[in-house]
């Protein structure tokens, strides 16, 4: 059975946090929420969610993916270091590492993007490529073992796509 992680953090782009966590649900995959601390935080557009462990850089081995949400959650998953390391950790061990909107911004802390190509909403472009990755702005960008999105309006084909690369492993 695939085990997934979904990021939390305050302020979380609110679609991008629930749609993965139901269709991943769907699909019968054992998804946990992740955050700095185990807890309740409140979304962009005012929901409450529960995040039930506390993110490890050791839990890498544990799960299939990690999807990264966004929101204004990426700009705190970007100042927490546990959470980078673990997304690092997911990366480096070759699993799916997914981002939505701005949450190639924690990618980029992560320091995993360097000559990847990333899609990711417009306004962060700048820091995208500051990093040294290629922005494509298609709605959704697959290199390797990262898959990116721009906005939620990507949501069905990226979900597609994220469900069939886990199918495959």
């Amino acid at each position: 059975m695939k085990k997934i992680a979904i990021l939390l953090e305050d302020l979380v782009e609110d679609v991008e946090f629930i749609y993965p966590l139901y269709r991943f649900m769907e699909e019968g995959y054992v998804v946990d929420v992740l955050a700095p601390r185990v807890g309740e935080f409140s979304g962009k557009k005012g929901m409450i969610f529960h995040a039930s462990k506390r993110v490890d850089p050791d839990m890498a081995d544990y799960y299939d993916a990690v999807f990264v949400p966004g929101g204004y959650a990426p700009d705190r998953f970007r100042r927490d270091k546990e959470t980078i390391e673990f997304i690092r950790n997911m990366y480096k061990k070759g699993k799916i590492v997914a981002a939505i909107c701005h949450g190639p911004w924690a990618l980029i802390s992560a320091k995993i993007v360097k000559g990847k190509r990333i899609t990711a909403f417009f306004s962060i472009r700048d820091d995208i490529e500051n990093a040294g990755a290629i922005y494509t702005g298609k709605p959704v960008e697959v290199d390797g073992n990262i898959v990116t999105a721009t906005d939620p309006k990507a949501m069905p084909e990226m979900m597609k796509i994220l469900t069939a690369m886990l199918r495959e492993r």
